[in-house]
C-alpha cells in the first residue's frame, strides 16, 4: 500500500447615472461598433481560428481535444465539449502569438534541442507502444517533432524575456519569513522518504526511462535483487528510481515522496512493515526489499525532520521562500507579458463566434472521437483574456 501523497481578482463594475440626452452620442457610437464587428470575414469551415494570418485549424484542436478526454469517463456533454474546445483554441492562439517572437528574436529551438527531446520523450516506450500512441493521436513523427519545437521555442522566449528578469532579494526573502514564520513550524517529526516499487504483473501505466515492467514474482524478485547489486555498488537511488520504479507517480521524480509526517506513518493505510522499515533507517541509508501483498519496495530516507520552529536561517526554509516568491513572480509576469503580446497581436477566433451566435448549439463542432495519449498536450501559457 502505498504512503499518502505529499503534503501539498476580483473585478470591480462601476456603472453611473447621466441624462438621458448625455447617453445619446454613446449609444450611436455603441451601435456602430456593433454593426462593425457584423461584418463578415470569410474563411473555410474548418479555420477556427487566425492569429496574424496564421490559421488555426479544426483537425488541430480536436487533437490536442482528444489528448485531454479521457475515453473511459463518461463521455462530455454538448456544452462541456464546446468548452473544452474554446480552452483548447485560446491555448493554441496564445502559443502562436508566442511562438512569433520567440521567431523574431531568433529564439526558435534548434534541430538538436527537438531531436534530444524527442529522445527523452521517446525513450521509455517501446517502438511499438510508441508507434501505437502516436497512431492514437492522429500524429506522425514530424507532427510531434513539431510540436516539440514550438513547446521548446515558447520556454526559451519566456526564459529570456520573464525568469532571467526574476530577483529575489535577502529583503524579500526575510519579510516574507516574518509574515508567514507560523508556516516553518513543524508540528511533529517528519520523514522524507525515497521509494522505488517493484509490481509481479503487467501494468500498462508504466513509464520509467527503461520502459522495465517485471511481469510475475520471479521476475520481481530478480528485479528487486539486481537493483540492491546496483545500490550496494553505489549505483545512485534517484536514477535507479527513474529507470527501473513501476510507481507512475514517483518514477518520473527519482521515486521522492517528499515529506511524511510522523502521524501518517501510523494511519491505518500505512502497513506497519512501512513505518518499521523507515523508523528503522538512518538519513541517507537504503533499506532492504521490503515484500508486501501487492508490491515490493525498497525505500530511502533522505532526511528527517524533528518538530519545532525552523528559523531564518534555515537553509531548507531559505529555498522554500525563494522557491514561492519565485513562483509567484514568474506566474504574475508571464500572464502580463502573454497579456502585452496579444495586444499587439491580430486575433480572430472563429469558434467563439460561432459558439455565440449559435446560442452554443454547435452540434458537429462539439463531436469529437478518439483516444487520448501520453503525449504533452499543447503546451500551456498564462491565462488572459481580451
Amino acid at each position: 500500500m502505498n504512503f499518502p501523497s505529499k503534503p501539498s481578482s476580483r473585478i470591480r463594475r462601476f456603472a453611473g447615472t447621466r441624462r438621458a440626452g448625455a447617453l445619446a452620442p454613446l449609444a450611436g457610437l455603441l451601435l456602430s461598433v456593433l454593426a462593425g464587428c457584423n461584418k463578415t470575414e470569410h474563411h473555410a469551415a474548418d479555420v477556427w481560428a487566425v492569429v496574424n494570418g496564421t490559421e488555426i485549424k479544426r483537425d488541430e484542436v480536436d487533437k490536442y481535444y482528444k489528448s485531454q478526454v479521457n475515453p473511459e469517463s463518461q463521455e462530455p456533454s454538448q456544452e462541456e465539449a464546446l468548452t473544452l474546445k474554446l480552452n483548447v483554441v485560446e491555448q493554441l492562439i496564445n502559443n502562436e502569438i508566442l511562438l512569433e517572437r520567440a521567431k523574431k528574436l531568433n529564439l526558435e529551438a534548434s534541430d538538436g534541442e527537438v531531436e534530444d527531446k524527442f529522445t527523452e520523450l521517446k525513450s521509455p516506450f517501446t517502438e511499438e507502444d510508441f508507434q501505437r500512441q502516436l497512431k492514437a493521436r492522429g500524429m506522425s513523427v514530424d507532427d510531434l517533432k513539431r510540436d516539440l519545437r514550438r513547446q521548446l521555442s515558447i520556454q526559451k522566449l519566456l526564459n529570456r524575456e520573464v525568469v532571467a528578469k526574476i530577483s529575489i532579494s535577502d529583503q524579500d526573502v526575510n519579510d516574507f519569513y516574518n509574515a508567514n514564520h507560523n508556516q516553518f513550524n513543524v508540528a511533529e517529526p517528519q520523514y522524507r522518504i525515497s521509494q522505488i516499487v517493484i509490481t509481479p504483473r503487467k501494468d500498462p501505466q508504466v513509464r520509467n526511462r527503461k520502459n522495465d515492467d517485471a511481469t510475475n514474482e520471479a521476475e520481481a524478485q530478480r528485479k528487486a535483487k539486481m537493483l540492491m547489486d546496483k545500490l550496494n555498488s553505489g549505483a545512485d537511488f534517484s536514477a535507479l528510481a527513474m529507470d527501473y520504479s513501476e510507481d507512475p507517480n514517483t518514477a518520473a521524480t527519482g521515486g521522492d515522496l517528499g515529506y511524511i509526517p510522523e502521524s501518517s506513518l501510523n494511519a491505518a493505510q500505512t502497513d506497519p512493515i512501512l513505518k518499521k522499515a523507515v523508523l528503522s533507517l538512518k538519513p541517507g541509508q537504503v533499506s532492504q526489499p521490503i515484500v508486501l501483498k501487492d508490491s515490493i519496495r525498497i525505500l530511502k530516507l533522505v532526511a528527517r525532520e524533528a518538530a519545532g520552529q525552523r528559523g531564518i536561517n534555515d537553509p531548507q526554509v531559505q529555498q522554500t521562500v525563494r522557491d514561492t516568491l519565485r513562483n509567484r513572480k514568474e506566474q504574475l509576469l508571464k500572464s502580463a507579458y502573454l497579456a502585452v503580446a496579444r495586444d499587439d497581436a491580430h486575433v480572430t477566433n472563429y469558434l467563439a463566434q460561432q459558439v455565440v451566435e449559435s446560442a452554443g448549439k454547435l452540434t458537429d463542432a462539439a463531436k469529437t472521437s478518439g483516444a487520448t495519449s501520453t503525449y504533452p498536450t499543447a503546451p500551456s501559457t498564462p491565462a488572459t483574456t481580451r
